[in-house]
C-alpha cells in the first residue's frame, strides 16, 4: 500500500545549522564590539585630555625658579592645577582606564585566540575569517 523511498543520508540540515550558527555569531561580536565603541572613543578623550593638562601643569611646574627653593610638598600647593591633574590621571589608572581604552582590541585578540582552534579568525570589527583547511599531504 505504502512504497517507502531510502535515500541517502545527506545532512544538509547540520550544513545550514551551522552556517546559521556561524552568522548569528558574527552578528553578536560585531554588536558587541559596534557598542564598546562609543563608549571607547570617550575613554580616550578623557584620558588625551587629562594627559594634557597634567604635561602642561608639570611644565609649569617644572620650570617655576622656586620649585627647587622650597620643599615638595610646597611645591605641589603652590601648583595645584598640576597636582589636581596629576591625580586624576592616577585615578584614572586605578579604575583601570588603560583596559577601557583598548576593550574592543582585547574583545577581538582573545577572539582570535578561541577561533584559532576552528581554523578561523576575526577582524577589528568582529567579521570572521574562514582560513582555508590544511591538507595532509
Amino acid at each position: 500500500m505504502f512504497t517507502t523511498f531510502v535515500i541517502p543520508y545527506i545532512n544538509i540540515d547540520y550544513e545550514s545549522d551551522v552556517y546559521l550558527n556561524l552568522k548569528a555569531f558574527e552578528r553578536r561580536l560585531t554588536e558587541v564590539i559596534a557598542c564598546l565603541r562609543p563608549s571607547t572613543i570617550r575613554w580616550r578623550i578623557l584620558l588625551f585630555a587629562i594627559s594634557i593638562c597634567t604635561a602642561v601643569g608639570a611644565w609649569y611646574w617644572l620650570r617655576d625658579p622656586n620649585t627647587s627653593a622650597v620643599s615638595f610638598t610646597q611645591s605641589l600647593c603652590n601648583h595645584p592645577f598640576f597636582t589636581i591633574s596629576s591625580l586624576i590621571l592616577l585615578f584614572l589608572f586605578i579604575i583601570g582606564i588603560h583596559k577601557r581604552v583598548i576593550a574592543p582590541s582585547i574583545i577581538t585578540g582573545r577572539t582570535r585566540v578561541v577561533l584559532s582552534d576552528f581554523n578561523m579568525s576575526c577582524d577589528e570589527t568582529g567579521k570572521l575569517i574562514l582560513k582555508p583547511r590544511p591538507t595532509l599531504t
